[in-house]
């Protein structure tokens, strides 16, 4: 009669081991760094009107105007070039002419209020001009939502006509970014979404929220070309104030008439004929065109045009960006990748080391690393290892025989074998100190009586 030994129940698979704190905290940590790289990209990409040769027009680079003074130059426009807010206002007294201020936040507080004194049938064109500006001026305009970028929409984008004759002829243009709110009282023009509004105020007042029609980069884009050649042109004669920082606070003396009178800076001067004399607070000479029609001459303070990295310039600035954030991810993948290599991996020592010595060092190195799970198969392994030959399994036996076989020979419940082989890891040093006592009782327990004896054992 042959017994039978129950096959033990199926051992459940060791639960997956949780995921390590890093392996949460880097990706979470990648995504704010490349969300902190667009931002710094995006910020970089816009133009600061505060940047010498922002809309200037005699400024070739991306931010320059000098593509667009040079075709309104081809359409018969005079462009006058001024460098100081009180020049430009006198040089638009002479009749009607169209005042360009491409950067309104550098004007003076104490002067924005007179950029609109402009004789009848002038216009004042603002760029992006901000809730300071526009309070200053007494605009019924207030700034309103304000987009990630500029978007090239039409003139009647949001369902309402536009009025604006310049507008409806270049259709789709970049004028979407910064948007404006007018009182529904007012009689005003409210064109691509609110991005341009023009108001019928002392002087005719064009606001304009992006800065990218007329821009070198930008002009050639849609219909920005058209916009901008229209908003500037016409019969009239256009006064382009070029400011390079912030306007100085202007002074104020008497007029011949006994009124009060401005000068550019302290110590300054102007001229009611629109003749700019150096040390007056503004730029030196070369505001005006030349006779012979060429742009006016730079007036940087060496008189010559800053040279750029030609390296910086052969690429766009979002190439430089995205080179940033590929370095930063590898340098993260890196990092990533140096914490930890992989698994343990056996090799063979370059020298004979004492058993004690190996097993102690190996040890600090797992209670380092907190493997208590490679600790806890690394016993099983050399537990199994062990056991096999003395109960003559070959090494591919299933793990619920090996467990069958190991009870019956040691006395043990089927399941408490199987938890022994093949259970969990340990989750606390004390339960790895305890699964290693157990292993080794274990083995000596099944390694005293072997069942026939083998090769090298006494008979």
């Amino acid at each position: 009669m042959t017994a039978t030994v129950a096959a033990p129940p199926a051992v459940q698979p060791p639960p997956r081991r949780a995921r390590r704190r890093h392996r949460v905290l880097i990706p979470l940590g990648l995504a704010v760094l490349l969300i902190a790289a667009t931002l710094l990209a995006q910020a970089v990409d816009q133009p600061d009107p505060a940047d010498r040769g922002f809309l200037s027009p005699v400024a070739t680079g991306n931010d320059g105007g000098s593509r667009l003074a040079e075709a309104l130059r081809g359409q018969g426009v005079t462009v006058r070039r001024e460098t100081d807010t009180l020049r430009a206002l006198l040089a638009a007294r002479p009749g009607p002419a169209t005042l360009f201020v491409p950067a309104p936040e550098l004007v003076h507080p104490d002067t924005v209020a007179a950029l609109d004194d402009l004789p009848t049938g002038s216009r004042l064109v603002l760029v992006d001009p901000s809730r300071r500006v526009l309070e200053g001026l007494g605009l019924p305009v207030t700034p309103g939502d304000r987009r990630w970028a500029t978007r090239a929409t039409a003139p009647d984008a949001d369902g309402h006509p536009c009025a604006l004759p310049e507008a409806t002829r270049a259709g789709t243009a970049a004028a979407d970014r910064q948007r404006y709110a007018i009182p529904a009282t007012w009689s005003a023009t409210r064109c691509y979404a609110g991005g341009l509004v023009r108001v019928p105020w002392r002087t005719e007042v064009v606001v304009i929220g992006a800065s990218d029609p007329f821009r070198n980069d930008r002009i050639d884009e849609y219909g920005n070309r058209t916009l901008a050649t229209g908003l500037l042109g016409g019969p009239r004669s256009l006064v382009w104030l070029d400011l390079d920082g912030p306007a100085p606070a202007p002074t104020f003396g008497t007029g011949t008439d006994g009124d009060p009178a401005w000068s550019p800076s302290p110590g300054g001067s102007a001229r009611a004929d629109g003749d700019s004399r150096p040390g007056s607070g503004g730029r030196p000479d070369g505001n005006a065109d030349r006779p012979d029609g060429g742009p006016p001459d730079d007036d940087r303070a060496d008189g010559r045009q800053p040279h750029p990295n030609p390296l910086w310039a052969a690429f766009p600035v979002w190439f430089w960006a995205l080179l940033v954030q590929l370095a930063l991810a590898g340098l993260l993948v890196v990092l990533w990748r140096a914490r930890r290599l992989g698994p343990p991996v056996p090799e063979p020592l370059p020298v004979t080391v004492r058993s004690a010595e190996t097993v102690l060092g190996r040890a600090r190195l797992y209670r380092r690393a907190g493997a208590r799970g490679p600790a806890a198969a690394t016993l099983r392994a050399a537990t199994r290892d062990r056991l096999l030959p003395r109960l003559n399994l070959p090494p591919d036996t299933p793990p619920d025989e090996v467990a069958a076989r190991v009870a019956a020979r040691a006395g043990l419940d089927p399941e408490q074998a199987a938890e022994l082989l093949h259970g969990d890891e340990p989750a606390t040093d004390r339960e790895l100190l305890e699964l290693a006592r157990a292993l080794d009782r274990l083995t000596r327990t099944v390694a005293t009586r072997p069942d026939h004896p083998t090769e090298g054992d006494p008979r």
